[in-house]
Formats: C-alpha cells, sequence, structure tokens
C-alpha cells in the first residue's frame, strides 16, 4: 500500500495519476477538503485508490498508532505553500507538526518515506543553491512557508534521519492539476487565458538593479518531472537523503513569458506591473538548483526544456484537462 498526502492537490493528485498509470490502485490518499465544493475534488475525480482519509482522521490514527494497513511508501505532500501568508501558527502545525507526526509513524513502522521540501528554504541565495547536507542549517528562508520548510529538513538532520528517508527541495513547479491554488498558480495557469484569448501578459517589474524588468530568473520544472524523480525514489529505496529538485537551468520570466506566447501562436506583448509590497523585501531574484548529487545516485534521465514543458502544460490548459 501507498499512502499520498496531499493528493487532491497540485503534485499530489499528479503523483496519484502517475501512480494509477503504472497499475498502482493499492492507494490510500489523504487531504483536507472543504466540503462537496471544493475545487480540488476534481483531481480526485478519475483516480483510483482505496480509501479516502480526511487529514485531522489520519493525523489521528498516526499518533495513536492504529494506523493498520501494510504500507511500503509514504509520499508526503500534504503542505501549506502560500509565500505570502503570514499565519505562523499556522505554518507550524501544517507543515511543520504534521510532516513530524507522519514521519516518526513512517521511522517507527518502518515505512519509507519522501517528503516535499522547497527551494524556498534558499532564501535570497548568500549561500547559493547546492544541496550538500552539511550547507543546510545555514540557510535563511524570506518567509514562513520556507521557515517551516527549513525548520523540518533541520528536523531531519538534527536527528540524523536523512539517512532513512527523502526529502526533495522542489524549485518553481509548475503543470496540471494547480487550477485551484489562486495566487500560487503558476504563472503559466494565471497567464495562459489572457494570452490566448488578448494576446497579453504581465510581469512584476524588478526592484534589484542587477536585473531588469522580466529578467529575475528562477529554476522552473515540470511537475511530470518531478513525478518521475519521485518514482526513482520510490522504487529505490536503498537511496536516501535530502535532494534539489530543479532543471538545474535558470531561466527569466521573459523566457516563460516567451515560451508561452510561442506555445499559443501569439507575438510577445508583455507588461510589466508593480510587485505586492508585502513581496518586494521577500522576493527570491536567482534560483538554480545544483542537480549533480541527484545525479550522481543515478537519475540519468533528461528533464524538460521549458519551451516543451510550456507546450504540453497549454494542450491541458486549452482543453481544460487534468492529469
Amino acid at each position: 500500500m501507498i499512502v499520498v498526502t496531499g493528493a487532491a492537490g497540485f503534485i499530489g493528485s499528479c503523483l496519484v495519476a502517475e501512480l494509477n498509470r503504472r497499475g498502482r490502485q493499492d492507494l490510500i490518499v489523504v487531504d483536507h477538503l472543504e466540503g462537496d465544493d471544493d475545487p480540488k475534488l476534481r483531481n480526485l475525480a478519475n483516480k483510483r485508490y482505496q480509501r479516502y482519509y480526511d487529514k485531522l482522521e489520519y493525523l489521528k490514527l498516526l499518533r495513536r498508532d492504529q494506523f493498520d494497513f501494510d504500507v511500503d511508501c509514504i509520499l508526503h505532500m500534504g503542505a501549506c505553500s502560500s509565500t505570502t501568508l503570514q499565519d505562523a501558527d499556522y505554518f507550524q502545525k501544517n507543515n511543520f507538526e504534521y510532516s513530524c507526526v507522519v514521519a516518526e509513524w513512517a521511522l517507527k513502522n518502518n515505512v519509507r518515506l519522501i517528503y516535499a521540501s522547497s527551494a524556498a528554504t534558499y532564501g535570497a541565495g548568500e549561500f547559493g543553491y547546492s544541496d550538500d547536507e552539511i550547507l543546510i542549517p545555514q540557510l535563511k528562508p524570506l518567509n514562513l512557508y520556507g521557515e517551516s520548510k527549513q525548520k523540518f529538513d533541520r528536523w531531519v538532520l538534527d536527528r540524523g534521519l536523512q539517512k532513512k528517508m527523502v526529502g526533495l527541495k522542489f524549485f518553481n513547479v509548475f503543470g496540471p492539476n494547480e487550477y485551484h491554488k489562486g495566487d500560487m498558480k503558476s504563472v503559466v495557469a494565471k497567464a495562459y487565458d489572457r494570452v490566448a484569448s488578448e494576446g497579453k501578459m504581465s510581469l512584476f517589474k524588478s526592484y534589484d538593479p542587477r536585473f531588469k524588468d522580466g529578467e529575475q530568473m528562477r529554476d522552473f520544472i515540470y511537475v511530470k518531472d518531478v513525478v518521475d524523480v519521485m518514482m526513482f525514489f520510490m522504487e529505490d529505496p536503498a537511496i536516501n537523503g535530502i535532494y534539489n529538485l530543479g532543471t538545474g537551468h535558470a531561466r527569466s520570466w521573459n523566457d516563460l513569458a516567451h515560451a508561452l506566447f510561442a506555445a499559443v501562436g501569439r507575438e510577445p506583448n508583455i507588461e510589466y506591473i508593480p510587485m505586492p509590497e508585502i513581496l518586494q523585501g521577500r522576493y527570491q531574484y536567482f534560483t538554480e538548483a545544483k542537480m549533480s548529487r541527484l545525479r550522481d545516485v543515478g537519475y540519468i534521465k533528461p528533464f524538460s526544456s521549458l519551451e516543451e514543458a510550456v507546450r504540453d502544460y497549454c494542450s491541458y490548459l486549452a482543453e481544460g484537462k487534468i492529469l
């Protein structure tokens, strides 16, 4: 049996889709849904699994050690990924404490755990973007979300548990099944309809003299590549540690915009708008994953180029499809 937390969310539902594609239906899916009109329900509607648990019920069973399924692996994607939310108590409970309970149960029951960390832990990049575990304690995130992910990475490292589980520092993941994420949707998802109908889109102005407007750079990675890496770790339980998960190649927001215009057959028309004040002092102007450690443990597949990934994603957006 495989447990997927955050299973109705973006990456979690893509994981469930890939597991189904590989013939796995022995899945327990965990999430928190706001009733029958929760938009995330769509992400589970076409999936095959054994049972759904609400996150609170799942946590209760773990704490009491009454979760009595024969579990091989937990793919722990359940977390709040908002970079603007200012609720420290919520991040403490939902991201850090939740992950601790899942990890403790997995360790006690000898179950493989693969969990989501984040490139938000790198903050402004003062210490670079290396996933060398010796460097991780020095990192200084710029927001509460990044702090919650950093806190759990530190919890793992302080106990030497990186030798018994896998943490993945996701960089800028985008792709199908993120429609419900509101302000946290990727720029591709936010801009697609306007680009397709009006031939225009907006990007944030730069407030750093080192970067022109739209030339801020991120390591964009397609969700299908992310899922494939997670399958690699799930299938080889001898490999553990905390790893970056990006492409290793930073691209500008202008590059992303041009890829989107090309995918829908429009000439580029970009306007640069003010960045919200809440972001201005907490914005990552450059991220680029150092990917040598992942390659060194045997993951050799190439990642999709930005242009390939945007083109594929647009085929989903054009038809309103999900994975």
